[in-house]
């Protein structure tokens, strides 16, 4: 997780432009949460949020124009804080000459964007939610399978890089091998990615790090992707019990977000790669509402009521 972004870094990802205050972009933004300062113009300060990117829209703007001078300016006083990130004025809409000397005073930009203010605000929180977000590492591949991203894990050795290394040959993407930095992008959502210092590289037993967009393209990597599967790869043995059916609805909890999971004993002849890439189908398939293993069981259900009949 980090613990905060640069002012610098929300103009690059949230379509904003600079209007005042170049030299300060360089202040921390801790926190995702946006501020809409409807009761602070009011002169309302109790639980004013000071650390949050505030957001001015027509309505706040259109208030503040009822206001005398002085008012403004004391209440865009009070707004600058010292911890105060940023002001956006979205929709173009003029900045008060207040606002703009209270930001001057206390070293504090004011940026700018034509999006409307909801627009602004969801690009805002997209972004600075992802950045923030607590992250967890997973040791494991990730693969993005058709647009299905499948998190491989298994034990040391079992074979995950090799056999991402074939799913690339065969077309789909890689995101990040050994160790995948995941977060919840929200209750549903798990995002994974690879750690900077890995991007792109995977290591195969007996060659070493291989590059992987030099070797294959810039199409066989992405930067993160959805983790929406889990394949978990394990050594087979005799003893062991495996779904047969696909009707046990295994998950595995990852940051409070539900994943489903498939467990594929590896065995030596096994291509290990096709059946991932049918799992990934399978699961795509099940999630556009059609189950194999409901059909299995109305056909089987179908045979016997024929069978009964002829008894």
């Amino acid at each position: 997780m980090a613990d905060q972004v640069k002012v610098s870094d929300l103009v690059k990802n949230a379509r904003l432009k600079v209007l005042q205050g170049k030299e300060y972009l360089d202040r921390p933004v801790t926190t995702s949460d946006i501020s809409r300062p409807g009761l602070e113009l009011t002169g309302y300060f109790k639980y004013y949020p000071a650390a949050r990117v505030q957001l001015l829209g027509i309505t706040e703007t259109s208030f503040a124009k009822n206001m005398t001078h002085d008012e403004l300016l004391m209440v865009m006083r009070k707004m600058c804080a010292p911890e105060t990130p940023t002001f956006v004025v979205s929709t173009d809409l003029p900045v008060p000459d207040e606002l703009k000397q209270a930001a001057k005073e206390t070293n504090i930009p004011i940026l700018g964007t034509n999006l409307t203010s909801s627009r602004v605000l969801s690009n805002m929180t997209f972004y600075l939610s992802g950045q923030l977000a607590q992250r967890q590492s997973v040791h494991g591949v990730l693969v993005d399978i058709n647009g299905v991203g499948v998190l491989i894990t298994g034990d040391s050795g079992v074979g995950k890089s090799e056999t991402a290394l074939e799913l690339v040959r065969r077309g789909h993407r890689l995101v990040a091998d050994d160790r995948v930095e995941v977060y919840a992008q929200d209750e549903q959502t798990l995002v994974g990615s690879a750690p900077v210092i890995l991007e792109h590289l995977m290591e195969i037993r007996g060659i070493g790090i291989i590059d992987v967009m030099n070797l294959y393209g810039v199409g066989a990597v992405m930067q993160e992707d959805d983790v929406e599967l889990i394949v978990h790869l394990e050594t087979w043995s005799p003893d062991a019990q495996f779904d047969r059916l696909g009707d046990k609805g295994d998950t595995q909890q990852i940051l409070d977000v539900v994943v489903p999971k498939v467990s594929i004993p590896v065995k030596t002849g096994r291509n290990l790669a096709i059946i991932i890439e049918s799992a990934a189908m399978n699961f795509r398939a099940q999630s556009m509402g059609y189950d194999a293993t409901e059909v299995f069981d109305a056909n089987l259900n179908r045979l016997i009521k024929q069978n009964s009949r002829k008894d």
